[in-house]
């Protein structure tokens, strides 16, 4: 059974682009969309970037030169 996103979203893709799905292949790969955006959603608020610098930035400051 294919995602209730499937056929809004071909018609959204329509209307904004012109373009159509093609195949059965696009349209499944659409359809893989919903798990995609599923996995994405269970996410959601454990990513916080903002409470400690990421490793690269501290990295960046370890080697940070004294001031002069």
């Amino acid at each position: 059974m294919e995602p209730e996103l499937v056929a809004p979203t071909m018609e959204a893709i329509r209307r904004w682009s012109g373009v159509t799905l093609p195949n059965a292949a696009a349209r499944h790969g659409l359809a893989d969309m919903a798990g995609l955006i599923a996995e994405l959603d269970k996410l959601r608020g454990t990513l916080v970037f903002e409470d400690e610098p990421s490793s690269f930035e501290a990295a960046l400051q370890d080697c940070k030169e004294p001031a002069r």
